[in-house]
């Protein structure tokens, strides 16, 4: 019987505990914290989405980096597989928007009771309010033991890291997990805030606070360079810009400073479309002035600042507006560009961007090239991908791996 050490206890520690104490090993499970899941009981606004039901092959396309790092370990364990074991231990849960999976009673604490099930189950040892100081090695770089920040020592035969990044540090995320690879020579691709709302040069009106637009379409420009696009919802913000789009977006974003955002505000409607809408508006309201005439195409909390990115005067009349005033309308609704600032702080990311080099780590294992007998999961590797429940499953796959090699003789 091996000694197996987990450090973490979010997702993937919780799920490398399970499944390296299934063939019989002893585990003892190191958390932080005074409780499990910290992070999981505020994921999804507190409703956890838990995987997605769509096919492998879009798991690895909704991948914002090192997609192919991840082949092995979500065909190895599937969402499907992921689903199977948690209703196995009583989960109920259903299929949103998106093929997104939700607990059927929209509480993250019911997944979380589902998981601590599952390490009661094998008898996982769970030692609460531990945190790691050093990793022993002997001289062929064989794991032999853990020094805690109490000082004491625990001896072990193998040892997963599963300490999350440094999103939401307030949970415990904050980034230790790094420093201890780094120690033993692993390489650390800078962490920097991932799935994020971004701070904009331009200011957001009072009025447009909250406002979420629905049907848009945006580009991303990095020194005027196109680098993503995507379609859906954007939301304003006291700070600039965020929503379903932003966040991808940021996914993408090497430095911001450099970066600009173009959003289309009536993505459906190629420009002649536009100007033809336009200009039956422009009938309709033909007795008011040109603010009063874009009532019915744009939201009230959209117009004054489009009125003011034309350059045209507010109070004109419609029936003085000219084809080229028009075209100016046009691009100020299918072209309105952001200049992005920043990031948000990490402390508001949903994921870290950066970690572990997977240059480092076995794809097949989860096994460090550097360590032996020592393994990673989940955000502590430098992977992630986009929202919809597709982080928790790099977080399953990728502990299904790390639990049963470090189990195996």
């Amino acid at each position: 019987m091996k000694r197996i050490i987990v450090v973490g206890g979010g997702p993937a520690g919780i799920l490398a505990a399970y499944f390296a104490s299934k063939e019989g090993n002893e585990v003892i499970l190191l958390e932080k914290n005074d409780r499990l899941g910290k992070k999981l009981r505020i994921t999804g606004k507190g409703r956890c989405n838990i995987t997605n039901a769509c096919d492998i092959e879009d798991f690895i396309n909704n991948m914002c980096v090192n997609n192919s790092f991840m082949y092995s370990s979500f065909y190895s364990f599937t969402n499907d597989n992921a689903l199977e074991l948690f209703k196995k231990y009583g989960l109920d849960y259903k299929e949103e928007r998106g093929k997104r999976i939700f607990p059927r009673s929209d509480k993250a604490i019911d997944f979380i009771k589902v998981l601590e099930d599952m390490l009661k189950d094998f008898k996982v040892k769970i030692k609460f309010n531990s945190s790691v100081k050093e990793i022993i090695i002997d001289s062929d770089k064989n794991i032999k033991a853990i020094k805690l920040k109490d000082k004491s020592t625990i001896q072990c035969d193998s040892l997963i890291l599963a300490t999350g990044g440094r999103s939401y540090p307030k949970t415990g995320s904050t980034g230790d997990g790094y420093e201890i690879a780094k120690k033993l020579g692993h390489s650390i691709i800078k962490p920097k805030p991932a799935l994020i709302g971004l701070e904009t040069k331009e200011k957001i009106e009072k009025n447009q606070i909250g406002l979420i637009l629905k049907n848009i379409s945006i580009d991303l420009y990095e020194n005027d360079r196109k680098v993503y696009s995507d379609f859906g919802e954007l939301e304003y913000r006291e700070y600039g810009i965020d929503g379903p789009t932003i966040k991808s977006a940021s996914c993408h974003i090497k430095n911001p400073k450099n970066c600009k955002i173009i959003v289309n505000l009536k993505p459906a409607l190629s420009k002649e479309k536009l100007d033809k809408r336009i200009q039956r508006d422009f009938e309709k309201y033909s007795k008011s002035n040109f603010k009063e005439g874009l009532k019915g195409l744009l939201h009230r909390s959209m117009i004054n600042t489009i009125v003011e990115r034309t350059g045209i005067n507010s109070e004109k009349p419609i029936s003085q507006i000219n084809k080229m005033e028009r075209k100016k309308l046009i691009e100020a609704i299918s072209s309105f560009t952001y200049n992005i600032d920043d990031f948000r702080k990490i402390d508001e990311a949903i994921v870290t961007s950066g970690g572990i080099d997977v240059k480092d780590i076995d794809p097949h294992t989860m096994e460090s090239k550097k360590v032996n007998n020592l393994y990673f999961a989940g955000e502590i590797i430098d992977v992630h991908a986009y929202t919809g429940g597709f982080n928790l499953q790099i977080a399953y796959s990728t502990a299904y791996l790390a639990g049963t090699n470090a189990s195996e003789e």
